[in-house]
């Protein structure tokens, strides 16, 4: 059975991710501090904040539950596949 290469990020992709994702949440947070409005909009804005950045966390968990699982069923076609194949003699005479 043959083995499908697997891309691998690289330790860069992972900070530059981190930085990206930090930078732009407390970018967000301080901007909600700092707006001039009532601390009850603010509450709100952060509530939704906070909202969104687990909904997004949770849409790539999905994404990635549901790619591995499309992995996992290829392996299982590719190996009845090779059985298949390697139990098939095309010299063979059915009598």
């Amino acid at each position: 059975m043959t083995s499908s290469v697997q891309p691998r990020t690289t330790s860069a992709y992972y900070v530059q991710a981190i930085l990206s994702f930090a930078l732009a949440g407390g970018g967000l947070a301080i901007g909600i501090a700092y707006l001039p409005v009532s601390a009850w909009m603010r509450a709100f804005l952060a509530l939704g904040l906070l909202y969104t950045v687990t909904s997004a966390f949770t849409l790539a968990k999905v994404i990635r539950d549901r790619q591995e699982a499309d992995e996992m069923v290829t392996r299982v076609d590719q190996a009845r596949l090779e059985k298949l194949l390697a139990e098939h003699d095309p010299f063979r005479v059915e009598s």
